[in-house]
């Protein structure tokens, strides 16, 4: 199915719930639709391009002046097994959470610490979307797409995709250029469990067993406390990444706070909490008319009502400019701003 609107409104696709408005939408469900479009449609590359999953991880700040292609390309299929694994290629329309689930239940580990991350299946490669040990990196063998202005269809390798932390050759270099219409996971079939964020430890032993529901249901109360529900407040999760910075800057920062948390990194390098700095700035809590910072989790920016894309990108740069003033570190926004 296809279909191409002009004027499009785009709250439906974006979880922060800020109204703007797409000069053209093409939503397809087929893979062979791309190419008709873009054969009955000669004057596409005149325009600015943009791929639009569930918009979970985004911040329109006004109107998209161009063309937003979102495929809905649906479907989850075993394409591979062997005795330790099962490789399941899954359309990029396919709701995230809802492929967590489902190799919940059919007892297929190595993404169920990423249950309840909002969006789309083919936006978990671009952001190489990651939580409580786990990547996306890690199980992703092959992105299925089609090239844009080469005009056909492309398959990139794990170590072609690039991915760094939260980040891919589809969110730099391929940024727009490429429409992921499928992505290859090669699943465990006797996982190895992970679970070394000792606060995932503590609430899996609550529910009694070490498998793969309780894990899930773990990982799913640990966010229900701390993260606001995206169906009920807008919002896209973690507004900023955490950051990676030498071990003398780290050093620095402790002198003053001790009690910083932080984490080892590649060599030499030192991951801070984001979210701890910004309580520490002063933001945690903080809201103006239907703007605000969440009171449980200061690394999401939150729109309680009818905040405008612009009122929250200018909420997150005075968050930037205050945790720079106090502790000299500059913080990296996570989510994507149109």
């Amino acid at each position: 199915m296809i279909r191409f609107i002009e004027n499009y409104s785009l709250l439906p696709h974006n979880t922060f719930r800020v109204k703007a408005n797409a000069k053209y939408f093409f939503e397809f469900t087929e893979l062979e639709e791309i190419e008709i479009f873009l054969q009955s449609n000669k004057t596409w590359k005149d325009e600015n391009i943009m791929m639009l999953g569930e918009g979970s991880n985004i911040l329109f700040i006004k109107d998209y002046n161009g063309l937003v292609i979102h495929p809905n390309i649906r479907g989850v299929q075993l394409v591979k097994e062997d005795r330790q694994n099962m490789w399941m290629e899954v359309g990029a329309g396919e709701n995230w959470d809802e492929f967590v689930q489902y190799c919940v239940d059919t007892e297929l580990g190595g993404i169920e610490n990423l249950s309840f991350i909002p969006g789309a299946v083919g936006a978990a490669p671009v952001q190489n979307i990651g939580a409580y040990g786990q990547e996306v990196a890690n199980v992703v063998t092959k992105v299925k797409g089609y090239d844009l202005y080469n005009q056909r269809f492309v398959e990139y390798s794990n170590e072609e995709c690039q991915f760094s932390y939260r980040n891919s050759t589809f969110k730099s270099k391929l940024k727009n250029q490429f429409i992921i219409l499928s992505v290859v996971f090669r699943l465990e079939k006797f996982p190895e469990f992970n679970l070394n964020y000792k606060k995932l430890e503590q609430k899996v032993t609550e529910h009694g067993e070490i498998n793969l529901q309780n894990i899930r249901q773990a990982v799913i109360n640990i966010r229900t406390e701390k993260l606001p529900d995206v169906n009920a407040i807008g919002s896209a999760g973690s507004f900023f990444k955490n950051l990676v910075v030498d071990v003398a800057t780290a050093e620095n920062i402790e002198t003053e706070y001790k009690e910083m948390p932080n984490f080892k990194a590649d060599e030499g390098k030192v991951k801070l909490a984001a979210g701890w700095l910004i309580e520490k700035a002063g933001w945690k809590g903080f809201r103006e008319g239907d703007l605000g910072v969440h009171e449980k989790q200061a690394l999401v920016i939150v729109n309680f009502g009818n905040a405008t894309g612009i009122e929250i990108y200018n909420l997150s740069e005075k968050i930037k400019k205050s945790v720079f003033k106090k502790f000299g570190v500059e913080l990296e926004r996570e989510v994507n701003c149109v």
